[in-house]
């Protein structure tokens, strides 16, 4: 199978990031996992959340921003991948110089029954005015 990013259509999932998803079982007969684009505009974030059973992978192919990990602000930039476990909370923040975009990775493939928004208050990103790391 092959898909195109340019023929498919973006929708909102539960944590409030823009997708496009570019392989997935319900649409493209695959078996055991999806591969989505998000897209996080400047300054946005997206809901604080975890998968119960699916283990995420994020690629970051574009932008620059943090991704909130279990109990921290990691800071990401294109090419950093980071694993995240089943049950982890997690979510993500673009910094102030344009959209951040993430490869998502979800096995077993993304389900949005999968996904518990949390209501734990993470701390703010860090200032993003100032330089990563």
């Amino acid at each position: 199978m092959k898909t195109s990013l340019a023929n498919i259509v973006a929708y909102t999932t539960l944590d409030g990031s823009t997708i496009r998803e570019l392989i997935h079982p319900l649409v493209h007969g695959n078996w055991a996992q999806s591969l989505a684009e998000a897209t996080i505009p400047p300054l946005g974030q997206t809901l604080l959340h975890r998968h119960l059973v699916s283990e995420e992978i994020y690629h970051v192919s574009a932008g620059t921003g943090w991704v909130w990990m279990g109990d921290r602000w990691l800071a990401v930039r294109p090419g950093d991948s980071i694993c995240i476990a089943p049950g982890t909370a997690h979510c993500a923040k673009a910094d102030r110089h344009g959209p951040l975009v993430i490869l998502c990775c979800c096995s077993p493939a993304y389900s949005h029954d999968d996904t518990e928004l949390l209501d734990t208050t993470v701390p703010p990103a860090p200032n993003p005015n100032e330089d990563k790391q």
